[in-house]
């Protein structure tokens, strides 16, 4: 079986593994958003986004992470050009960032963030494809300033 990332999917683990879990969410998800997809809401999600999540799935304009690289699936691209969850219901994004979803690599963040901080996080992935610029720029990838050089030898 399987156990190494670099090892092929086996067809039987993604089938076996998907149905499941979809079922669980269907059942599980929360149908009522409690919060309106607003600039705030949108703009606090990116927040959220930036300091918890995009390293995995990354950032606008951001090169896929070494810990991206390695890991088994992929994370998916969840912000523009790509579709990412934005043909999924708001709810269904909830669920997957309080659970997590076993055996991707996506952590549960249920103790981790606000149901609040959750909700921002979902409506802005939710709808990512319609945000603002404003909301867009706080997700936009700023690289690190390089290290500082080397001390000189003497």
């Amino acid at each position: 079986a399987p156990g190494a990332t670099s090892d092929p999917t086996m067809r039987l683990e993604l089938t076996v593994a998907g149905r499941a879990r979809q079922g669980r969410i269907d059942r599980e998800m929360p149908r009522a958003v409690p919060r309106q997809a607003d600039e705030a809401t949108l703009d606090a999600g990116a927040q959220v986004y930036m300091h918890h999540c995009a390293g995995c799935p990354g950032a606008l304009g951001m090169p896929e992470s070494p810990m991206a690289k390695g890991m088994f699936p992929h994370p998916p691209q969840l912000l523009p050009p790509h579709k990412g969850v934005t043909d999924d219901p708001p709810g269904e994004t909830f669920w997957k960032v309080k659970n997590g979803i076993r055996l991707t690599g996506m952590p549960s963040f249920h103790d981790s963030l606000t149901e609040d901080q959750m909700w921002q996080v979902s409506l802005m992935l939710a709808n990512a494809d319609k945000l603002s610029d404003s909301v867009k720029q706080d997700l936009t990838f700023a690289p690190p300033p390089p290290p500082p050089p080397a001390p000189e030898k003497k």
